[in-house]
């Protein structure tokens, strides 16, 4: 148990002397991953979903997808959002090129402390995503927005104008929607989820967008939306 608490400990250390260390340093990939925490999603669900995100960052296809980049290096900051006035950097930019420091990575976000609020900003979410991207001390060849969330944009401006801006910038968005049973805080989708992540919240380069059933299957549609984003591989919008 010792043994594994110095492992942890070091891996922690590393990751944080990286990040110092980085300025300016090239990556294939900058990668922000914006999660929805809004109180539609209970303690379990949220559970399940940073265990999909913990388990995929790790999971030896991902690696492998990271590792066949021209630098075989991505960037990955993970930011949550609810309402409009709620969005946080929960970690900030890291570089991951390797196991270790996947695993650092997934113990840091383990640690990390959980809040969930009320209303569906994804519009605030993309927004703050975008200020993330612009803040980022690595470089990186494409940049990406992966958004996850079980309900459509109730709170602040219309998704579709930000959505519109971000991309007009060169930035991929990609979506994750969760066709999760108590959807937007009580209040059933006009339309499908996916339908309307495909219509109203993806765009850019190569977009698309891997829907989840439920948050049970969620762990699965991540490690694919990963894989596939990481290695900018081309196809239908529908995975």
């Amino acid at each position: 148990m010792r043994r594994r608490s110095l492992l942890a400990a070091g891996g922690a250390a590393a990751l944080s002397a990286r990040r110092a260390r980085a300025g300016g340093e090239p990556v294939d990939l900058l990668l922000v991953l914006a999660v929805d925490v809004s109180r539609s999603i209970d303690d379990d669900e949220a559970r399940l979903q940073r265990e999909g995100y913990r388990g995929a960052i790790t999971d030896a296809r991902v690696m492998e997808a990271i590792r066949s980049g021209m630098m075989g290096t991505i960037a990955v900051a993970y930011v949550e959002w609810a309402g409009a006035d709620y969005q946080r950097l929960v970690i900030p930019w890291t570089m991951i090129g390797s196991a270790a420091q996947a695993g650092a990575w997934a113990e840091e976000l383990a640690r990390a402390p959980r809040v969930a609020l009320s209303w569906t900003s994804i519009s605030g979410g993309l927004d703050f995503a975008m200020r993330t991207l612009m803040e980022s001390p690595f470089e990186g060849t494409r940049r990406v927005i992966d958004v996850s969330g079980d309900g459509v944009n109730n709170s602040g401006q219309p998704v579709e104008a930000v959505r519109d801006r971000v991309v007009a910038e060169g930035v991929t968005i990609n979506g994750l929607p969760i066709m999760n049973d108590r959807p937007t805080f009580g209040r059933p989708s006009p339309v499908p989820l996916d339908q309307y992540y495909r219509d109203s919240v993806i765009g850019g380069d190569g977009a698309f967008l891997i829907g989840a059933e439920d948050f049970e299957s969620f762990g699965n549609a991540v490690r694919r939306k990963l894989v596939r984003e990481i290695a900018g591989l081309p196809g239908a919008v529908f995975g």
